[in-house]
């Protein structure tokens, strides 16, 4: 299938993607703005597309993966309040508030009276690394890390509620 071929069947499905953009979106404006990046990214990815397959299929595919990737990054903004100015601000705070100082100190307290064999594992997964390097430098299986991780996620859990508690 040409490029051509390709455009004109995905502009003959332009009522079909609107349509179907209206049952992911609350507003118009927004089924208007999902409907107009499925086609853009059909419209990029043509080369992927395989001639004999579904295209409403697929094009619903690539909607349903960009409102998903569009609802992740709505949810991973941080939003603080400024009581003081009574203003919302979108993004990481500049400072440390007393409270977070005291839940960091209780939270290296607590780790540090995990065991050594809990204790270990833990610290170099929260500093960055994988499951199989932290087994690697360890030199145990990887299934017996991830268990590791877990119990020092549980006992630690299970000690911030003693201490709130």
């Amino acid at each position: 299938m040409t490029a051509f071929e390709f455009q004109t069947q995905i502009i003959h499905h332009s009522d079909f993607i609107e349509s179907f953009a209206r049952k992911y979106a609350k507003s118009d404006e927004d089924a208007k703005d999902l409907a107009q990046e499925t086609t853009l990214r059909a419209l990029m990815n043509y080369t992927k597309f395989k001639t004999n397959t579904n295209l409403k299929g697929w094009l619903r595919i690539i909607m349903r993966n960009q409102f998903i990737n569009g609802y992740r990054r709505k949810a991973s903004k941080v939003v603080t309040y400024d009581s003081d100015s009574y203003l919302v601000k979108q993004g990481e705070t500049d400072f440390y508030s007393p409270d977070s100082i005291i839940n960091t100190a209780l939270m290296n307290r607590l780790i540090d009276k995990l065991p050594t064999d809990l204790r270990l594992p833990f610290v170099k997964h929260f500093e960055g690394f994988k499951y199989h390097e932290i087994a690697e430098e360890m030199d145990i299986p990887i299934g017996t890390i991830k268990s590791r991780i877990f119990q020092a996620r549980k006992a630690l859990s299970a000690q911030i509620n003693y201490e709130k508690g």
